[in-house]
This record gives C-alpha cells, structure tokens and sequence, in this order.
C-alpha cells in the first residue's frame, strides 16, 4: 500500500512540475505578436489534385 501511495505521489509531483512549465510557456506564447495572413496568399495544388481521371462504368 505504501509502494502505491509513494508511486502516486511521485507521479503528481511530476504531473505538477510539468503544469507548472506548460502554463509559463503558453503565457510567453500569448505576449508573441501574432503573424497575419496575407489576403493574396495562393492557394497550392499539387499535381494528382489537379489531373481529371475518367472513370469506365462498372459492369
């Protein structure tokens, strides 16, 4: 029983460091000018997108 508790502990401690880095990086994300996308970007077709295929009728 103790062995469990211990391994719990451990891991919510764990689980609080790693809280603790994720909410100070996600502010840092949220002080960062956000880029704006252009209004003429283009859009990119790649070719097997672009090329028609006729299909034959199935019989």
């Amino acid at each position: 029983m103790t062995v469990f508790f211990s391994v719990l502990f451990i891991l919510l401690a764990i689980n609080a460091i790693l809280l603790i880095f994720s909410v100070n990086g996600a502010k840092e994300r949220f002080t960062k000018p956000i880029r704006r996308i252009s209004e003429t970007s283009t859009t990119k077709f790649f070719p097997r997108e672009v090329v028609k295929t006729e299909y034959k009728e199935a019989v």
